[in-house]
């Protein structure tokens, strides 16, 4: 079979990494079906990740990470995400955070120092948590209901966050909370098994259901003042560098479609039914759905890759490049969509199959229309800028 990712892969040291990606496509492939029933992330992908040396690939170097670019990191998560979809979306939060922070600075450095270390020596796993029932999602500018409230040299924090994926086996949530007094939202390290954090096991959905996303509840939580990293004073609207890192998001749903495609095809050059004398790799609607996945996959992915080659090359024009990197997002996740769709009508009904992959593409390719940006937000950030000019 042509190998899909060749002809992006541009290097020695993108083979090796990329190799490190196939690798635990391989193994996490194995164990899909059962995480996807158990709607939990897996502690042995999670053991797997570990061994491998990934949570710590968009670490800087000095700190035993390979300071991945956003193309590779592009590169790895879409293969890792053809073996399941649910483990890619789950560490590409860790991933891209940590390289939001290595390459924006957000944290004082002692501050990132300490959790590099955490992650590189000990293998810890974090994620932001933000999403929260009454505000949405983060990037719509809500207010945190999470309240930080100032106590004797500490904060004591309540609130309850959704979507927090992974929540039951990360080690550190960096928290998002308002903070009345100072009229501010803070972001806050809470670790994992301290006093009042607790998981409430809500994650029961129709796809992505191996990233375990599942309430993260505070209550009365002691933070020490120096858990306090980052502040933003949300009454102030200064431009924000775009979050190249969430190419990651894309990255992962076009691994799904290529999935997809790829059983697709092997199933139409196998099956052959006794009506015909070839496979149905022969019959001309079934060899026009199969180029038109292929055409999907060439136009979305090449757009991806340039655009994370472009962020790479020019960081001087990273600012100009937020419709871009929101574009990616619109146009892979619906590419991705229709890639799958046509893999299922060439499966025919074996699509629909518990014990076929198909139907679980199908659903987990779907969460993309629900990961940020939303196509709304990004088809108004395109007029805006069109009118603007």
């Amino acid at each position: 079979m042509w190998d899909i990712h060749k002809p992006l892969i541009q290097n020695d040291r993108q083979y090796n990494l990329y190799k490190i990606a196939e690798e635990l496509s391989g193994k996490v492939k194995l164990r899909a079906t059962e995480t996807d029933q158990q709607a939990a992330f897996s502690q042995e992908n999670l053991y797997d990740l570990k061994e491998a040396g990934y949570l710590s690939l968009t670490l800087p170097g000095q700190y035993g990470g390979q300071n991945l670019s956003l193309y590779e990191f592009v590169l790895l998560q879409e293969r890792l995400a053809v073996g399941d979809g649910s483990v890619a979306l789950s560490i590409g939060w860790h991933l891209g955070i940590v390289m939001e922070l290595r390459d924006e600075q957000l944290w004082k450095p002692e501050t990132l120092k300490w959790l590099a270390n955490e992650i590189s020596k000990q293998k810890k796993l974090v994620n932001r948590a933000a999403t929260e029932r009454a505000t949405g999602s983060p990037t719509r500018g809500g207010i945190p209901e999470t309240r930080a409230v100032p106590s004797e040299g500490s904060y004591l924090i309540n609130g309850r966050k959704t979507f927090t994926t992974m929540a039951d086996v990360l080690d550190y949530f960096i928290v998002s909370a308002f903070i009345e007094e100072e009229e501010s939202i803070g972001w806050f390290i809470i670790e994992k098994g301290q006093d009042g954090v607790d998981v409430d096991y809500t994650w029961d959905t129709l796809g992505m259901r191996g990233t375990g996303s599942d309430d993260l509840v505070l209550t009365n939580v002691k933070v020490p003042v120096d858990r306090l990293v980052e502040i933003k004073d949300p009454t102030k609207k200064e431009p924000a560098l775009p979050k190249g890192w969430l190419l990651h998001i894309p990255a992962c749903y076009l691994g799904i479609a290529i999935a997809a495609r790829n059983e697709a095809l092997e199933f139409a050059k196998s099956y052959q039914p006794n009506s015909l004398t070839t496979t149905i790799s022969k019959v001309p609607h079934i060899q026009q759905k199969i180029g038109e996945m292929d055409l999907e996959l060439l136009y979305a992915r090449h757009f991806m890759y340039s655009i994370a080659e472009k962020w790479d090359k020019e960081p001087e024009n990273r600012m100009a490049l937020g419709p871009e990197l929101a574009a990616v997002k619109t146009i892979a996740t619906n590419a991705a969509q229709h890639v799958v769709d046509l893999a299922m009508k060439i499966a025919g009904g074996r699509g629909l199959s518990k014990n076929a992959n198909f139907e679980r593409y199908y659903r987990d390719v779907r969460a993309g229309l629900h990961n940020p940006p939303m196509d709304d937000a990004v088809i108004g950030m395109l007029a805006a800028r069109a009118i603007n000019d």
